[in-house]
C-alpha cells in the first residue's frame, strides 16, 4: 500500500495527530442570517459525481435505488435529531413523502428537498432553545421526585409540541441540576445555561449551504459503510492541515454526539497517551487556558470551535472538563490538564519492559513489547536513510535486547493499537513466521492479491513462547497482524474480541474531476474499495479476531466496535491460500486456559477487575437520572462509596493499607490486570515447552 494512501486511511481511522472531524455542522464565519438555505449547482455536480463513484468502485457495487434510499433517509433524521429531542412526529411524515426520491435527488435533481427537511428542523432547534431560554425564569425545584430520561434513541417521536415542552422541561432541569452539583448558586447556574442555550440557536443562524450538504452526503456515503465519508471544501482543508502535522493539540480525535464532544481515539505518541488521562468515549464539556484560565463550557459547540479552544502553541497548557465515558450526567466529572505538543515519532515507537513471574522455586522472565501503532518514517526512507524509523526495525532491535537478558517468553501488546502502515504489519508478521502469506485483498472488481512477509529470506527475530494481547480498540493492521499469528498457529492470542475493521478505503479529491466555477471547490469523498482476509480466506472484518483465552475487558465490546455500527459490511470468507502453519495449538490452549481460570479464582487483582466491570455495566444499562438532588447525590456518594470498598477490598487482599480516598490512589497503584494475566499465561507456555524438551535432553545424554 502506497505511504499517502495508508496515512490517509489511518487519519480517517482517528490515528493522526489533531481531531477527526466528522459529520457535523460546522462553518467558520459568525454570519446570522434568516435567509433560507438553499442549495447551489456545484451540490448537485457533486452530487452526481458521488453516485457515480458509488456505483462503480464501492466495494460492495451498491444500486442507486429507491431501497437505499430508504436507508439515506433514516440515516439522515438520524443525523439531524438523533435522539428525538426536537421534530415530531408530523415533521417525520412530511420528510417521508421524499423517502424513495432522494436517490433520484442525489443523482440528477434539484436538492431543495433535502434543504427543505433540514429548514424544518432549523425551526424545531429554534423553538426548543426558545422555550430552554423561557424555563430559565424561574429556579427548577430540585426536591421534586422526578427523572429525565437522556436517552430517547428508541422512543416514539413527541407528536405535539407540548409534549416536547414536558421533554425539555426535564432537560433543562437536569442541565441546572448538573450545574448545582457543583455548587453553583441558580444565578450563576442560570448565566451559564443562557450562554449555552444562546449558543445553540446562534449556530444554527451560521449554517452555511455547504454544511447541509455535508451532513446530507455523509448519511449517504455513511449507508453504504460506516468508513465511506464525504468532507465539504472546507472540511478538505482542515484534512490537509492534520496531514501537515503542522500544528499542535493533545493527541486525540474527536466527534460531536448529542451536543457533547466526545473522545474518538488517542494518538499514540501524543499528549493525551502520554498523560493516559484521557479515555476513548469520555466527554469534553468544558475547556479552559492555562494553570488558572476560566473554564469555557462547550456543551453545544460546533467540532471546529472546540478544535479550535483546544489546541494551541507548543508547551502550554490546556485543561479539559470531562465526563468520564460510561458515567452517568453530573455523577463523575473530573478535570485533566495536559501540556500540547505534537505527536513525535519517537514517543510512538515501540517499548520494551520485563515482568517478572515466580514459579516453581524460580523466577521467569517474560519480555513485554508495547506495539502503540504500525509506524514507518516515510520521509526518512524516500530520502534514502537506511536507519528510518519503524515499528518492525523497533521490534526486532527490543527482540535481541530482551532476549540478551535471558527472556523465558515474550508478550506483543498491541491493545488500543489502531493499525497504521499495512506494510509494517505484514513485516513485522515476519519476524516471527518464516515466510509465506501474511493477508489476502480483494478489490471491488473481486480481484485478489496476496501480500507476503517481505523478507522471507530473513531468519525469524524470535522462536520462543509468544503471545499477543489485544482488545476492542486492537484494529486494521493490529488485526492482520494477531490473525497472521493465530494462523500460523506461532502464538497464543489473549484478550478480548478486536474491533473488526477490516476494510480498504481510497480518497478521491473531487477537485480533479469537475471543472470550478469559483474558489470555493467541491471538497473529497473517500470510499471502501476492499476487504481484507486472513491467510484461511475468513475476513478480519465485522468479526475482527477471536483470541484464544479471552480476559475480562472494560471496553463494552456491545457499544464499541464494528458490528455495532448498522451498516457495517458484513463477515465473509474467499478461498483459502496456500501456507505453512506449525503444529495445532488446540490442547495446548485447553491447558493454558484451564491454568489461567484456576488462578483467577484466587488472583484479588483479577476479581477486582471482574467486579468493576460488573458496576461499569450496571451504570451504562441505565437510561435516565433522578431530577431529585439529594437522590443525584447520595447516588454518586453510593457510586465513590462502592468503588472506593472495591479498591480496598483488593488492597487488603494483597496486604495492602487502606486508602481513605479514591482521590489517594496514584496511577501506579492501579493494577494492568490483563498484561499481568497474559505474563502469568506465557509463563505457564514456557514451562511447557521447558517439559516437553526436557525427554529429547535426557535421551541425548545416555550412552
Amino acid at each position: 500500500m502506497k505511504a499517502l494512501e495508508t496515512r490517509r486511511n489511518a487519519w480517517f481511522a482517528g490515528l493522526l495527530l489533531g481531531f477527526l472531524i466528522t459529520p457535523v455542522i460546522a462553518s467558520t464565519e459568525a454570519v446570522v442570517s434568516d435567509e433560507p438555505l438553499l442549495p447551489e449547482s456545484r451540490h448537485e455536480n457533486i452530487g452526481e459525481l458521488v453516485t457515480q463513484f458509488i456505483q462503480k468502485s464501492h466495494y460492495m457495487h451498491v444500486a442507486v435505488d429507491d431501497k437505499l434510499s430508504s436507508r439515506v433517509m433514516d440515516r439522515y433524521i438520524d443525523a439531524l435529531d438523533r435522539n428525538r429531542m426536537y421534530l415530531l412526529a408530523s415533521d417525520i411524515e412530511f420528510f417521508n413523502k421524499y423517502r424513495y426520491e432522494l436517490d433520484d435527488i442525489v443523482r440528477n435533481q434539484p436538492l431543495n428537498p433535502v434543504f427543505d427537511m433540514f429548514s424544518i428542523y432549523r425551526t424545531r432547534v429554534r423553538e426548543r432553545f426558545e422555550y430552554a431560554l423561557g424555563q430559565l425564569e424561574t429556579e427548577p425545584d430540585l426536591l421534586v421526585d422526578e427523572e429525565y430520561q437522556f436517552d430517547r434513541e428508541e422512543m416514539p417521536w413527541a407528536t405535539t409540541s407540548a409534549e416536547l415542552d414536558e421533554l425539555w422541561r426535564r432537560r433543562v432541569k437536569n442541565d441546572y441540576l448538573n450545574l448545582a452539583l457543583t455548587d453553583k448558586p441558580w444565578e450563576e447556574a442560570r448565566e451559564v445555561l443562557i450562554k449555552r442555550y444562546s449558543r445553540y440557536v446562534k449556530r444554527m443562524d451560521q449554517i452555511k449551504s455547504d454544511d447541509v450538504f455535508e451532513t446530507f452526503m455523509n448519511a449517504f456515503a455513511h449507508t453504504l459503510d460506516p468508513h465511506s465519508s464525504y468532507l465539504s471544501p472546507r472540511n478538505s482543508e482542515e484534512y490537509r492541515i492534520q496531514m501537515s502535522l503542522s500544528y499542535f493539540g493533545i493527541g486525540a480525535s474527536l466527534q460531536t454526539e448529542d451536543d457533547y464532544v466526545h473522545i474518538v481515539n488517542i494518538i499514540p505518541g501524543g499528549p493525551a497517551a502520554t498523560d493516559g488521562s484521557l479515555k476513548p468515549e469520555d466527554k469534553i464539556i468544558g475547556v479552559a487556558q492555562g494553570d488558572d484560565g476560566a473554564m469555557v463550557d462547550v456543551i453545544g459547540w460546533r467540532l471546529d470551535d472546540v478544535v479550535d479552544l483546544i489546541r494551541g502553541p507548543a508547551d502550554t497548557v490546556v485543561r479539559l472538563h470531562i465526563i468520564p465515558a460510561g458515567a452517568l450526567p453530573g455523577n463523575s466529572d473530573k478535570e485533566i490538564s495536559l501540556t500540547r505538543g505534537q505527536v513525535r515519532l519517537e514517543e510512538q515507537a515501540a517499548k520494551s519492559e520485563i515482568i517478572t513471574i515466580p514459579r516453581d522455586g524460580r523466577d521467569w522472565l517474560i519480555g513485554v513489547i508495547d506495539v502503540p501503532s504500525f509506524y514507518r518514517d516515510y520521509r526518512a526512507l524516500s530520502n534514502g536513510d537506511k536507519n528510518y524509523t519503524s515499528t518492525t526495525k523497533d521490534v526486532k532491535r527490543l527482540i535481541a535486547e530482551l532476549e540478551e537478558q535471558g527472556i523465558d517468553g515474550l508478550i506483543i501488546d498491541l491493545r488500543d493499537n489502531g493499525g497504521g502502515h499495512l506494510t509494517e504489519a505484514t513485516a513485522l508478521s515476519g519476524l516471527f513466521i518464516d515466510n509465506g502469506p501474511v493477508v489476502q485483498l480483494r478489490n471491488s472488481n473481486g480481484r485478489i492479491s496476496r501480500l507476503d512477509d517481505p523478507d522471507p529470506v530473513a531468519r525469524v527475530a524470535y522462536n520462543g513462547p509468544l503471545a499477543v494481547l489485544v482488545n476492542r480498540f486492537s484494529a486494521s493492521a493490529s488485526e492482520i497482524f494477531a490473525a497472521a499469528i493465530q494462523d500460523y498457529a506461532r502464538g497464543v492470542i489473549i484478550g478480548q474480541e478486536t474491533f473488526g475493521k477490516g476494510t480498504v478505503q481510497n480518497l478521491y479529491s473531487l477537485d480533479q474531476y469537475l471543472q470550478p466555477e469559483d474558489d470555493k471547490g467541491f471538497g473529497q469523498l473517500t470510499l471502501t474499495i476492499g476487504k481484507y482476509y486472513r491467510v484461511t480466506g475468513e475476513s478480519t472484518q465485522h468479526r475482527g479476531v477471536n483470541p484464544d483465552i479471552n480476559l475480562p475487558s472494560p471496553i463494552n465490546s456491545e457499544e464499541i466496535g464494528e458490528s455495532v455500527r448498522d451498516s457495517a459490511l458484513p463477515w465473509d470468507t474467499i478461498q483459502t491460500t496456500r501456507f505453512r502453519a506449525g503444529d495445532p495449538l488446540d490442547s495446548t490452549i485447553q491447558s493454558l486456559t484451564a491454568n489461567h481460570s484456576e488462578r483467577a479464582k484466587d488472583d484479588p487483582n483479577f476479581q477486582y477487575l471482574m467486579q468493576y466491570i460488573e458496576k461499569d455495566r450496571e451504570s451504562r444499562q441505565r437510561n435516565a437520572v433522578s431530577l431529585n438532588i439529594e437522590a443525584r447525590r447520595n447516588q454518586r456518594e453510593a457510586d465513590l462509596d462502592r468503588a472506593l470498598e472495591l479498591e480496598n477490598a483488593r488492597r487488603l487482599a494483597l496486604s495492602l493499607e487502606p486508602i481513605e480516598s479514591l482521590e489517594d490512589l496514584d496511577d501506579e497503584d492501579r493494577p494492568d490486570v490483563q498484561l499481568d494475566q497474559a505474563a502469568s499465561i506465557v509463563t505457564d507456555l514456557a514451562l511447557m515447552r521447558e517439559i516437553k524438551a526436557v525427554p529429547a535432553q535426557a535421551a541425548q545424554m545416555q550412552p
